[in-house]
């Protein structure tokens, strides 16, 4: 007499819990996407530098003000200067993209290495 109702209970168990898995299911896969971020810039540099690409060597916006141009420019050679390791190369593009925001030279083209 208990098998039958041992085996009832089971049965309406999975019963509930696969029910509960479905509506899970539905539940995840109506949930809105979540973008993907780029966390980085996938190319090289132009020949000569926009006010666009020195915003992004930067990690400014092309309308900031003269400070944070400056603020994000020591933050960045910091990281990159020659003589803490870092690149010739990319120390004049530090140089040029800062140039080409604060408008002292309008990108005059890239050094060749």
């Amino acid at each position: 007499m208990t098998t039958p109702l041992v085996i009832g209970a089971s049965v309406a168990s999975a019963a509930i819990g696969a029910r509960y898995m479905i509506a899970a299911w539905q539940a995840f896969k109506a949930r809105p996407p979540i973008p993907r971020v780029r966390r980085f810039y996938y190319g090289g540099f132009d020949n000569v530098m926009t006010r666009r690409e020195a915003a992004l060597i930067l990690g400014v916006r092309e309308s900031t003000v003269m400070e944070k141009i400056k603020e994000a420019h020591r933050r960045v050679m910091m990281a990159n200067h020659p003589d803490a390791g870092g690149s010739h190369y990319l120390a004049s593009k530090i140089n040029e993209a800062k140039d080409v925001l604060t408008g002292g030279s309008k990108g005059g083209g890239s050094s060749a290495f």
